[in-house]
């Protein structure tokens, strides 16, 4: 997806919450941090993935796919700066935009014929229909993903902040 099609959320006090419980010999934070993350990037992409399917984006699985960690087309990075954590996750599927926002589809021929009142698409057929040009309304599965994922997100870090509190800040680290 293209940069302003990027997700960020604020995790700058939760950084400074890792560096002094780390500072202070509590590393195994770090890891659990890294896991809730990698996590939360698996979860945004399955809210993607459902809003393609409720919203019927016409699909041949590859822009599907591609919202899946690992999979063709995925985009998946994690980076860990000291305790700084970022992580990006989207596709690189060319037409993800286009679908996303909406596209003017020009005028083009599509080879078959019609059988009563449906076409039937033939590859290589002399027959077939015209298509006129015309804008194609986007489906915008992505900004709804966004809308839905900062809600979970607000309250996945609530949770998990007063978890880390509870397990780290002033105890042994146990």
């Amino acid at each position: 997806m293209a940069d302003d099609e990027i997700i960020t959320f604020d995790v700058s006090e939760l950084n400074n919450f890792i560096k002094k419980l780390c500072d202070e010999g509590q590393d195994s934070l770090q890891k659990e941090v890294e896991t809730w993350f990698d996590a939360l990037g698996i979860e945004f992409l399955r809210i993607i993935q459902d809003e393609i399917i409720r919203k019927e984006v016409v699909d041949t699985r590859l822009l599907l796919n591609s919202f899946q960690k690992g999979s063709e087309g995925n985009e998946w990075t994690m980076n860990v700066d000291g305790h700084e954590l970022t992580l990006e996750v989207g596709t690189n599927i060319k037409y993800a935009k286009s679908v996303n926002d909406g596209h003017k589809q020009k005028r083009r021929f599509v080879p078959g014929e019609w059988k009563n009142d449906k076409f039937v698409y033939i590859p290589n057929a002399k027959t077939g229909m015209m298509l006129t040009e015309k804008f194609v309304e986007g489906k915008h599965y992505f900004e709804s993903a966004c809308q839905i994922f900062e809600k979970i997100f607000d309250k996945s870090l609530e949770r998990k902040l007063e978890e880390w509190v509870a397990k780290y800040d002033g105890t042994n680290g146990s």
